[in-house]
């Protein structure tokens, strides 16, 4: 039977019919769309686990560099770095180890400005995988193959803490506290501050805290350097004093031709004492002198020593006493507590004076040294001794009044201290009515950024 050739019309039939079929036959799709999607879906998939990897890494690793940095501007000594990488591996980040590395800075940039803020970065390397699907080949290499470096950095500057000191030296140059050989000096429960630098050798001065404004050599069980200034609390209080009505100032002969002391100016036995009480020229004791002074009173020696002698000069129970050397500078006057003997007295606890024993007028400059502190005459007194611009060498070993609380506190220029130097009362200031001078010492570490 001869085969019909098909005519044009059927074939384009058929071909129409059978696409339409095809187009309509839903068999497989999925296949095809998942052929096409697959290396998209891959991709995706690989960026957000990676991205995800990466954000938790770097969340820990900010967890780590916030305390290795707190811990690093809390230390605040020469070895500030190796606190830092200690507390940082604590958190599993151990520098030079697993492609980690921490760095620690103690001068990064503040936020509010300067350059004194502790710093701690930490990096680590880790391998790509699906990221790479797409085109993503990090920012360096980890055994030949791409890989990307996470960081996290945190910044802390150092807070500062008041202290309160019993020895605060002023002179804003020079060494402001010094000791020399002194092993049997004693600050115990006491803490030193300098304005400029303190230096310390043959012992610490078994200061609680030391500190000086510049460098601290060997001052305190604790030392700080580069502390803030301690202003002067005390320089207003030359307010106080009362106008001089003297018109002369006898003085103790030094030579054979000169004078000799006025009866006036010679002390012995009970002294009654109320309220401001000037006293014009030196004041020299010729035996023992009990104060009465029950509601306190203010000696104000203008142009004059108090020539102590060999004697004592106390308070009695329930009196209290504040010695002011005021007047003028220049000449041979003297204007400090000399001579033998022994000061036993303390400072009122309430009123202008509370809590000070000794003032020195801020504005004497001369004849204000003092050579012999606590030993010449023995010092056992309650309260603030005050000289802000005398140079103390103090040698002896201050004891509490007997009549008063368990406090002493010396601000001077300059101190050296040699002997003994020791301070044996301490701790009762607020009863002894004294704000004592403080001392900003470094505490805590705190987050900047």
């Amino acid at each position: 039977m001869p085969i019909r050739p098909l005519r044009p019309q059927i074939i384009v039939s058929n071909i129409v019919r059978d696409l339409v079929r095809l187009c309509s036959d839903r068999r497989g799709g999925v296949a095809v769309m998942m052929g096409f999607l697959m290396p998209v879906l891959l991709g995706g998939f690989g960026i957000g686990f990676e991205v995800s990897n990466w954000y938790l890494n770097t969340r820990w690793m900010l967890n780590a560099a916030d305390s290795a940095t707190i811990a690093a501007a809390s230390n605040a000594s020469a070895n500030y770095d190796v606190e830092a990488k200690a507390v940082a591996a604590q958190y599993g980040f151990v520098d030079g180890s697993n492609d980690v590395t921490v760095t620690a800075s103690n001068t990064a940039a503040c936020p509010g400005g300067g350059n004194t803020c502790y710093s701690v970065t930490i990096s680590k390397v880790v391998p790509l995988y699906f990221s790479q699907v797409v085109g993503f080949v990090g920012d360096t290499t980890l055994n030949g193959a791409n890989a990307k470096t996470l960081t996290s950095t945190s910044i802390a500057q150092q807070s500062v803490a008041p202290v309160p000191v019993c020895l605060l030296a002023l002179a804003s140059s020079g060494q402001g506290i010094r000791s020399d050989g002194g092993p049997f000096a004693d600050m115990t429960n006491c803490d030193v501050m300098s304005n400029s630098t303190a230096t310390c050798n043959g012992s610490d001065l078994n200061a609680t805290i030391g500190a000086a404004h510049e460098s601290n050599n060997g001052c305190g069980n604790t030392q700080y350097s580069n502390v803030p200034i301690s202003p002067d609390p005390y320089e207003s209080l030359a307010s106080n004093i009362p106008a001089n009505t003297c018109s002369s100032y006898p003085q103790e002969p030094t030579k054979k031709k000169d004078p000799a002391l006025p009866a006036s100016n010679q002390w012995s036995g009970p002294q009654i004492l109320n309220g401001n009480v000037i006293f014009c020229g030196d004041l020299q004791l010729t035996g023992n002198v009990i104060i009465n002074a029950p509601t306190g009173a203010v000696l104000v020696i203008e142009n004059g020593q108090l020539d102590t002698n060999g004697y004592t000069l106390s308070t009695a129970n329930g009196s209290a006493l504040t010695i002011v050397f005021s007047g003028t500078n220049g000449g041979s006057y003297a204007h400090a507590p000399t001579g033998g003997g022994t000061l036993n007295f303390n400072a009122p606890t309430t009123g202008p004076w509370s809590g000070i024993a000794i003032y020195q007028d801020p504005s004497l400059t001369s004849g204000v040294d003092i050579s012999a502190a606590g030993n010449s005459p023995t010092w056992d007194i309650t309260g603030l001794v005050y000289l802000p611009n005398s140079n103390v060498t103090f040698s002896g070993a201050v004891n509490k009044s007997s009549f008063g609380a368990s406090c002493f506190v010396m601000v001077a220029n300059t101190v050296r201290i040699n002997g003994t130097g020791s301070i044996l009362e301490t701790g009762g200031c607020p009863v002894a009515g004294l704000n004592m001078p403080t001392a900003q010492v470094p505490s805590r570490g705190e987050l900047v950024y």
